[in-house]
């Protein structure tokens, strides 16, 4: 069986029927769209996309400021009145 990353599922069949009804029932939380039992797709609203994409951009600065300060040693100093 394959993971599942939300509280909520569905059948395709059943989500077919109403998904507007499905996205409104979910409130803010993600449901998982099943397909033999598997995970089709995940539906999220808007604003959890949202947040989810703020949230890997976040994770990407993270590791670009560690990459920095691992090289910090080979900073210059600046003043900023020269620039």
């Amino acid at each position: 069986m394959d993971a599942l990353y939300a509280d909520q599922t569905i059948s395709m069949s059943e989500f077919k029927k109403n998904p507007a009804q499905v996205l409104r029932a979910a409130g803010n939380k993600p449901v998982a769209v099943l397909s033999h039992n598997r995970p089709a797709f995940y539906m999220v609203t808007p604003s959890l996309f949202e947040s989810m994409v703020e949230a890997l951009a976040d994770r990407d600065l993270v590791e670009l400021t560690r990459q920095r300060l691992e090289r910090r040693h080979t900073a210059i100093d600046v003043d900023i009145d020269d620039i």
